[in-house]
C-alpha cells in the first residue's frame, strides 16, 4: 500500500525541506503590522459594490430602466398634456404601474358623528325622547312605539261594552293618542250628525227639526271643540247661542265659579298656566238622537266622550308640589284681548319651550249628556233659534274639588316630587265605557282605569 509523502512546503510559507528558514530572510510575516482600520478601508483604491447595485446592473442589461415622471428640472422641457384632465398613472423604477390609493371613508366618518354628536348634545330632551319612543326608558315596562290602530266609525247605537284593552303606551307630543282606544276616533263635528234624516215631529216640520239639529251641532262644536275655548278663552259663539236665562246662569258660572255653578258642565276649558292643547285635535265618539217631548215638541240628545290632549303648562310642576287649596278660590276671568273682546289665552302667548323640555304628555276624558228641549211657540213664549238644555258631565283625569271653570288635569311625571296622593274614596271606572248611563253625582272622588 503506498504511503503519502509529505508536500513540499509552498513558497510563501518560507521554509525549506527541513523546516528551517531561508536564507536572506530575517523571518518576519510581512502583513504583521497591517491594521485594516476606517482610513486603510476608505483609502482603498477599489471598491467592492454592493449586492443591490450588481443585481440592478445585472437586471437593467436587458431592461433599462424608465423615468416615472415624479421629478423633473428645467431641462426635461414641457410637460405632456393631460388626456381629458387626467395624467398617466404613476409607474415604478421598473415601469409597473402603482396600485392607486382607495379612497379614505374614515376621516368623513369620525366628522359625520361628530356633527351628531355634538347635535344630540344641544336636545338631549329631544334625544331623550327618540330614545324613550323607541326602545322604552325610565324602566317602565309599558311600549313606546306607537302601534297603528283601526279607525272607529261614529256610533249608530248605544254600545254594548267599554272598548277592547289596548296596549299600554306612554303618550308624547308626537303620539298624543298612543295607548287610547281613542286614537281611531272621529275628530270633526261630522260626527254629530243623526244616524237618521229626523222627519216632522210634533208642530215642527222636517226642515225645522233639521234647523234645530243644526243649532244643537254648532252648540256642541262651540262648547267643546274650539280652540281657543279649550286653550282657556271665553266661548262667546257658545254663549250666543243659549236663551237669555241659560246664558245668564252661564256667564255667572263663568264670572263667579262654585261647587254649584260649575261653568265645566257646559263648557271644557283648561287652566292654560297649567294645561296646553297639544295641537287642535280633539277625538270625540257619541250619537244623536231625536224624538218627541210628548208636548208637541222636540227632544236632542247627544250624548258624547271627548277625548283631549295635554302637554304641561308653564306652572304645571309648581301647582302639582303645591296643589290649590280645596275647594278652590274662585279666580278672576283672563283680561280681554285689545281691539275686541275675546279674552287671549295665555296659552298662546307662552312657547313650547317653557314646557322645562318634557315631551310626555296625558289626556282628560269628558263625557258629556246633553238634552236640549224645543218647545212649542204656540205655548210657550220662546225663541226658536236659541238653546236651553240640561247636562250631565263625568270628568276623567281632572282634580277633584276644585271648582274654578277649568278643568286641571294630573300629569305623570310630577307625580314622583310630590308624593304619593291619599287613595280616593270613590269607586273606579273606565271613561271609555259609552255602555253605561251617567249617575247623578255623589260628591266622592274616585279614580279611572285608564286615561
Amino acid at each position: 500500500m503506498p504511503i503519502a509523502e509529505d508536500p513540499e512546503p509552498r513558497p510563501h510559507e518560507g521554509r525549506d525541506q527541513d523546516g528551517t528558514t531561508p536564507s536572506g530572510a530575517d523571518g518576519k510575516d510581512p502583513f504583521a503590522d497591517l491594521v485594516l482600520d476606517e482610513e486603510f478601508v476608505k483609502g482603498a483604491s477599489v471598491k467592492e459594490q454592493t449586492g443591490r447595485t450588481r443585481m440592478l446592473a445585472a437586471q437593467w442589461k436587458h431592461t433599462p430602466p424608465v423615468d416615472p415622471g415624479g421629478r423633473r428640472s428645467v431641462n426635461d422641457g414641457p410637460r405632456a398634456r393631460k388626456r381629458f384632465g387626467r395624467g398617466p398613472r404613476p409607474a415604478d423604477a421598473w415601469g409597473r404601474p402603482r396600485p392607486r390609493r382607495r379612497p379614505e371613508w374614515r376621516a368623513p366618518m369620525f366628522v359625520v358623528l361628530a356633527v351628531a354628536l355634538a347635535l344630540a348634545a344641544l336636545n338631549v330632551d329631544g334625544l331623550r325622547s327618540w330614545y324613550s319612543t323607541r326602545f322604552g326608558s325610565d324602566g317602565t315596562a309599558a311600549s313606546s312605539v306607537p302601534t297603528a290602530v283601526p279607525t272607529v266609525a261614529p256610533e249608530t247605537a248605544r254600545p254594548t261594552g267599554a272598548p277592547s284593552p289596548v296596549a299600554e303606551q306612554r303618550p308624547t307630543v308626537d303620539h298624543p293618542w298612543a295607548g287610547s282606544p281613542a286614537e281611531g276616533w272621529p275628530t270633526d263635528i261630522t260626527v254629530f250628525e243623526p244616524k237618521e234624516t229626523p222627519p216632522a215631529i210634533g208642530v215642527f216640520d222636517a226642515a225645522q227639526v233639521a234647523a234645530q239639529v243644526k243649532l244643537v251641532k254648532d252648540y256642541l262644536a262651540a262648547a267643546n271643540l274650539d280652540p281657543k275655548v279649550i286653550a282657556g278663552a271665553r266661548p262667546e259663539a257658545a254663549l250666543a247661542l243659549l236663551d237669555r236665562e241659560e246664558r245668564d246662569a252661564a256667564d255667572a258660572a263663568l264670572t263667579r265659579p262654585s261647587v254649584d255653578t260649575d261653568p265645566t258642565h257646559w263648557f271644557s276649558r283648561f287652566d292654560p298656566a297649567e294645561a296646553v292643547p297639544v295641537g287642535d285635535t280633539v277625538k270625540l265618539q257619541g250619537l244623536i238622537t231625536v224624538e218627541g217631548d210628548g208636548a208637541k215638541g222636540v227632544l236632542v240628545r247627544a250624548d258624547f266622550t271627548y277625548v283631549y290632549a295635554l302637554r304641561p303648562g308653564p306652572e304645571a310642576a309648581r301647582r302639582a308640589a303645591s296643589p290649590p287649596p280645596k275647594p278652590a278660590t274662585p279666580r278672576p276671568t283672563a283680561p280681554p284681548a285689545t281691539g275686541g273682546g275675546m279674552p287671549r289665552p295665555v296659552g298662546w302667548t307662552v312657547p313650547a319651550a317653557d314646557v322645562a323640555g318634557d315631551t310626555r304628555t296625558t289626556r282628560t276624558v269628558v263625557r258629556k249628556v246633553d238634552t236640549f228641549r224645543f218647545h212649542d211657540p204656540a205655548r210657550y213664549r220662546v225663541d226658536p233659534k236659541k238653546l236651553t238644555l240640561s247636562s250631565r258631565t263625568e270628568i276623567g283625569n281632572s282634580a277633584c274639588d276644585v271648582y274654578d271653570g277649568y278643568l286641571h288635569p294630573q300629569f305623570d311625571q310630577f307625580a314622583a316630587a310630590t308624593g304619593p296622593e291619599p287613595a280616593p274614596s270613590g269607586t273606579s271606572s273606565d271613561p271609555y265605557d259609552r255602555s253605561k248611563d251617567l249617575t247623578e253625582d255623589d260628591g266622592e272622588c274616585g279614580t279611572i282605569t285608564r286615561s
